[in-house]
């Protein structure tokens, strides 16, 4: 599966044990006349492929629909959903270039002044 969009965020990555990394990048496509955010995970090795992208390029993502069940110990059983990305193809850089191209973005309080 393919998704469209912009880059607007680049989180950096998380080890979160020695075999699991993992690294949050967020993507804006247009559905209609609602802007989307999606989120997408990257996972070890896979990280490194967020290395290229700068917030506001244009890409295709390759991604795959992940779902787990979890048991509570009380007993409660609950769904997660990853939308989990291997691959990036057509970067284009959009309004950023160059020097002035900010390369990671913890959201929207940080400080850039565009």
């Amino acid at each position: 599966m393919e998704i469209k969009g912009t880059v607007k965020v680049i989180g950096e990555t998380q080890v979160i044990s020695d075999k699991f990394k993992k690294r949050d990048i967020v993507v804006t496509t247009e559905n209609g006349e609602y802007t989307q955010h999606i989120s997408l995970q990257l996972v070890n090795d896979k990280c490194s492929l967020a290395d290229k992208l700068v917030i506001g390029a244009e890409a295709t993502f390759s991604i795959n629909l992940r779902g787990r069940e979890w048991t509570s110990p009380k007993g409660e059983v609950k769904y997660f959903n990853t939308i989990e990305c291997w691959k990036i193809d057509n970067v284009s850089v959009g309004q950023f270039q160059g020097a002035d191209a900010p390369k990671h973005s913890d959201g929207p309080n940080d400080d850039l002044p565009f």
